[in-house]
């Protein structure tokens, strides 16, 4: 196990509700990719919001998975929805409830923070349990990398070698949460954060990504013996953690280039908004460089754009939510937010 050595300051327990704040408000709108259809059904979103069905661009319908056995069925009674047109990926949540992957993170912090360090075996046994508990969650939709965890689980393969290579952002949802955990000061908190996303996410490119949010968010949180910045320096200092950290996707010139275009002309557009981190990450670090220093502005845009909102949530939310501040009303009624504040 390797030991935490600080406490998270208060930023970085901000970054990791503010991608928990970023995943509950996308969640309605979460994998819409006609624009025309989103605003039909949920307007401009201003706030929390239920998901309702039908939702017109589900592809549930194409998706199936047969459990290996009962014992490693992940799906149980949300499988009766698997292969059905119109079905919302996460229909029964409620308004400020959190999608899977990041109620997961929530788990991993309250580990982290209980134990005082990460031990990727305990994590494994922690993932493990919850997902085959019955009730743990209430969320239809279960990602791919979930699916071959546990048929290469059910083969006998170790949990520690039961990850695959996975292309998606969804594997950088943790990265906020071990940050706060162990504190962004933490002398092996690189090493921890790739050793954790290689767990389910073998790939290079994803790999790299996590890492670039790291450094990202060590450079934003200022250490608890400093003056905190003024709004201005905050958001100053983030766009320069962006294009210094994550120049391999993303540069001033492009940032330059794409002034001209509305968030959802760059991210549906422009770039991908679907879930593929080549185009998922630049697009998630390019909305934080525009909402450097306005937390909602900046959530608000991600779900409006659609597509894999909830994932980039991961890294909008986190940047946004360790430089500026979390307007009350959605740290209030987020579903987690008094379990992560508790811990």
């Amino acid at each position: 196990m390797t030991s935490a050595t600080e406490p998270p300051v208060d930023a970085a327990r901000s970054a990791f509700l503010g991608a928990l704040i970023a995943d509950a408000v996308a969640m309605p709108v979460h994998w819409y990719y006609d624009q025309r259809a989103l605003e039909r059904d949920y307007g401009t979103l201003e706030g929390y919001l239920a998901p309702r069905n039908p939702h017109p661009d589900s592809i549930l319908w194409r998706s199936n998975w047969t459990p290996p056995s009962a014992r490693f069925d992940i799906l149980r009674e949300q499988a009766a929805f698997w292969g059905k047109r119109g079905v919302h990926y996460h229909q029964l949540l409620a308004a400020g409830e959190n999608t899977l992957n990041f109620q997961l993170a929530v788990e991993l912090y309250g580990l982290v923070r209980r134990n005082r360090g990460y031990d990727p075996e305990r994590w494994l046994d922690t993932y493990v349990a919850f997902m085959l508990k019955p009730g743990s969650h209430r969320d239809t939709y279960v990602e791919e990398y979930h699916r071959h965890f546990f048929t290469n689980l059910a083969a006998g393969r170790k949990p520690i070698n039961c990850g695959v290579r996975d292309v998606h952002i969804g594997g950088l949802v943790p990265v906020p949460a071990l940050v706060a955990a162990l504190g962004p000061r933490h002398p092996d908190l690189r090493r921890i954060v790739r050793l954790h996303v290689n767990l389910t996410h073998k790939d290079d490119d994803v790999l790299a990504a996590a890492d670039a949010l790291v450094r990202m968010l060590v450079d934003v949180i200022p250490r608890p013996e400093a003056p905190p910045p003024s709004g201005v320096e905050a958001a100053a200092g983030l766009r320069e953690a962006i294009l210094l950290h994550g120049r391999d996707w993303i540069s001033a010139a492009k940032i330059r280039d794409w002034a001209g275009l509305s968030d959802r002309q760059l991210v549906g557009g422009t770039l991908s908004s679907a879930c593929y981190i080549d185009d998922a990450f630049p697009a998630a670090l390019a909305l934080a460089y525009r909402h450097a220093g306005d937390f909602a502005g900046g959530v608000f845009a991600n779900a409006q754009c659609g597509g894999d909102n909830c994932h980039r949530g991961a890294v909008v939310g986190s940047l946004l939510g360790a430089t500026s501040a979390i307007p009350g009303p959605l740290l209030a009624s987020l579903s987690s937010g008094a379990k992560v504040m508790a811990l």
